[in-house]
């Protein structure tokens, strides 16, 4: 324990790991505010004078829970059939054919207030045979009444589309979704940005880390203190084991804290009540996982946590073997950057394969957990059907451990020449 507690002050004592801790700090402040000055945000209204009034930021999202309390709560098949009617009136009241032919704040005033509940409507609404959905104009407002009836059969024939080869995946798809909560819930002036900017704070943490963790073998190599420590009674393999479970703790406990912070202030921005919304509300009507808001966000940042620790354990392997430094923080860099370079370049059946058991995938862009939690991607094994996301768990669990035990047995057993 006492080698334990100096391998840690050594590793915080250092000006770059302040630093980057620092950084760490300020990014997740910064992250937390950033998604309530987006558009998504804002909203306009035409006061007593006629004027257009633009409400942005908070006072946008207060304005918009105004505006929505007649729908908060339980989504009900009636109120849904409610939305679908008054935006058709309200189209044929201005003769419009969209929404972007309406006069400027007609949106606003009379589609805002029951808009979060027209979301997805044109998906359950979707032809079963070719995927084309109707305009909500041209929907039958009457056959809304089967609403959660109509979203069971939506995700079996959408399944049919996306793994028609594979039976076993549209069964696991099927099961999933059955396990939904119904009639799903909904409070307003949460956004989807919010959710993709908690994702993108990790995956600025975990580069952090990255460059954190990635000396603390390859430092001791290049200055000869390594040769010092292995003359000491434990400096080979326990040494390793302390210095590997130093940059675990630093690491962990930098990113928990991180995640939890942010999460404290965003949904203090928001409204604690928000965390209760349905996922599928925000993110597709069928989306498989059986969570509200608030349980998506710690899914996310507890796989978040086994990604960050799966790659730190590879960054400590590649530390361990990489006496120089540069090439070290450049080879682990890389892999946190990987599944962006593989998703990019390679094809989406082959790429899926790869960057889903990759260390650094599930805080990635474009690869990462909150993605492939709102998707309908499966492993595809036989007659074994595997979703991403659990892909993704199952690989980390088994890649801490093997990573940090290539690493113990590479120090223990490593000569500079």
């Amino acid at each position: 324990m006492r080698l334990l507690k100096v391998e840690i002050k050594r590793i915080l004592k250092t000006r770059l790991t302040l630093i980057l801790l620092g950084a760490a700090l300020l990014l997740t402040l910064l992250m937390a505010y950033l998604p309530i000055t987006f558009p998504s945000s804002s909203c306009t209204y035409t006061d007593a004078q006629g004027n257009l009034v633009e409400l942005e930021g908070l006072q946008g999202i207060s304005y918009k829970k105004k505006l929505q309390a007649d729908i908060t709560g339980t989504v009900t098949p009636e109120k849904v059939r409610h939305a679908v009617e008054a935006y058709q009136a309200c189209l044929r009241k201005y003769g419009a054919e969209t929404t972007y032919d309406l006069p400027d704040g007609v949106y606003d005033s009379e589609i805002l207030p029951y808009a979060p509940l027209l979301h997805g409507i044109r998906e359950v609404f979707a032809n079963p045979n070719t995927g084309l959905a109707p305009s909500i104009a041209k929907i039958d407002s009457q056959k809304t009444g089967d609403y959660y009836d109509l979203c069971a059969d939506r995700i079996v024939s959408l399944m049919k589309q996306e793994q028609k080869e594979h039976p076993a995946a549209q069964r696991a798809a099927i099961d999933l979704y059955s396990q939904v909560k119904k009639p799903y819930l909904f409070y307003p002036g949460y956004s989807t940005e919010a959710m993709e900017y908690q994702e993108f704070l990790a995956f600025l943490i975990l580069l952090l880390c990255t460059v954190i963790t990635a000396p603390i073998f390859t430092s001791d190599y290049q200055t000869e203190a390594d040769d010092i420590y292995r003359c000491t009674k434990f400096g080979k393999t326990k040494f390793a084991c302390i210095k590997i479970l130093s940059a675990f703790l630093i690491c962990g406990i930098t990113y928990s804290l991180s995640a939890v912070l942010y999460l404290l202030v965003s949904n203090s921005l928001y409204g604690w009540e928000c965390t209760k919304s349905s996922m599928q509300i925000l993110y597709s009507i069928i989306s498989l996982p059986a969570m509200d808001i608030g349980q998506l966000q710690l899914f996310v940042a507890a796989a978040g946590l086994l990604c960050l620790l799966a790659t730190i354990s590879l960054t400590l392997f590649l530390s361990s073997r990489l006496k120089n430094m540069t090439v070290c923080l450049s080879s682990a860099l890389l892999f946190c950057i990987l599944p962006i370079i593989i998703y990019m370049a390679l094809p989406e059946h082959i790429g899926i394969w790869i960057y889903s058991i990759l260390p650094a995938g599930a805080l990635s862009l474009q690869t990462g957990i909150l993605y492939a939690a709102a998707d309908f991607d499966f492993w595809n094994i036989g007659n074994i059907a595997i979703w991403l996301p659990h892909v993704m768990i199952g690989a980390y669990v088994i890649e801490i451990p093997l990573f940090a035990g290539l690493a113990v047995h590479s120090y223990s057993k490593y000569r500079i020449s």
